[in-house]
Formats: C-alpha cells, sequence, structure tokens
C-alpha cells in the first residue's frame, strides 16, 4: 500500500473488527461497503482473529488487511497513523466491551486502539457483547463518555444473543450499519 493510496478519490472507510461472535458479519459489512464504492481499510484485533480470517476480509475488501502482529510502514509512515489521517470515517464492527472501554480510557495498546486515538476522523461503534455486559455501569458510562467526545453509535440491537440469553447488546444489522456508513459517506446529491 503506498501512501498515494490513501489519498484516493472514492470515501474512506477504516473497519474495525474486534473480537466477538459477530466479527463474521464484517465480511458482509465490508462487501457491501466495497461494492457501494467506499474505499474500506480493515484492522483487526488480535481476538478478531480469533473469529475470522484477514484473509476473508481483504478479499471481499479488495485492499490489504492489518492485523495487530503485522503492522506495516507507508512511506515511512506507521499505518495506524496513515490510516488514521486518510479516513472520512472509522467504524468499529463489532465493537467488545473491552475495546470500548480502552477507547473511553484513551489507552493505545495495538494498531486499532492506537488509530482510534490518533484520528480525527469521526468515530462509529456498532457494540456486540452480552446484554449483562452492555447493561454494566462500567459499560454504561464508557458509552457515556464516548459520547460526549462524539463517538457515534449504532445498536445495539435487542433479541438472542450467541452467548444463549435473551436482551440487549446483539450488533446491528449489516444492512442498517452500511445504511447509515453509505448516507454518510456518499450523501445524495
Amino acid at each position: 500500500m503506498a501512501l498515494n493510496d490513501l489519498k484516493s478519490n472514492p470515501p474512506r472507510l477504516v473497519l474495525g473488527v474486534t473480537g466477538s461472535i459477530a466479527a463474521f458479519r464484517a465480511a458482509d459489512l465490508a462487501s457491501a461497503l466495497s461494492q457501494a464504492g467506499i474505499q474500506v481499510d480493515v484492522v483487526m484485533s488480535r481476538e478478531a482473529t480469533k473469529f475470522i480470517t484477514a484473509l476473508t476480509l481483504e478479499s471481499l475488501s479488495k485492499r490489504p488487511v492489518i492485523t495487530v502482529d503485522d503492522e506495516p510502514i507507508i512511506e515511512g509512515i506507521p499505518a495506524h497513523i496513515a490510516l488514521a489521517d486518510a479516513a472520512d470515517l472509522v467504524l468499529v464492527a463489532p465493537v467488545t466491551a473491552n475495546v470500548l472501554a480502552q477507547t473511553a480510557l484513551g489507552l493505545a495498546g495495538d494498531v486499532l486502539t492506537s488509530l482510534l486515538l490518533a484520528t480525527r476522523a469521526p468515530i462509529w461503534m456498532a457494540p456486540a457483547m452480552n446484554g449483562k455486559m452492555w447493561e454494566h455501569p462500567a459499560t454504561v458510562l464508557n458509552v457515556e463518555t464516548l459520547r460526549g467526545r462524539g463517538v457515534e453509535f449504532i445498536g445495539p440491537d435487542t433479541g438472542l444473543l450467541a452467548c444463549g440469553y435473551e436482551g440487549s447488546g446483539r450488533m446491528a444489522s449489516v444492512a442498517e450499519i452500511s445504511h447509515k456508513v453509505i448516507a454518510f459517506l456518499r450523501p445524495p446529491k
């Protein structure tokens, strides 16, 4: 990936993928957004690679995928800085309670959280976690903190969760997320 690739005409989305069972839905999201003419650069947490492969997301986004174990230098600039500067929007889908908390605290322990701290682009998050985790006072406070900094949340939805519980915490649908991203990055003229 060259720095010139980072300044292209299509709108630029950085899609952060974290370690939730909902990570498999990032494949459909990357595909839908790429087909809509959005350049999608994927950054995966280490935990996300346990649920979905970088190769899958690279095949669907048609872009190199950055993982915690493989952060390239782009013309002398670490990828997390280059992508943070080039992004028109950063979307973390799914975002786990852990990454949500790290972001609220301003921690930068890996490529994704470093990018979230470095970017000045709008940040959107699509939570996916157990309902008790979503409703925990710590998570509620972290969401309030992030909203206070301008982070937008899509979802979560209510329904049957992967853990077998029913309740809030289910990642919003790919259709809902992609519709909102497309409307933001490719507004009607």
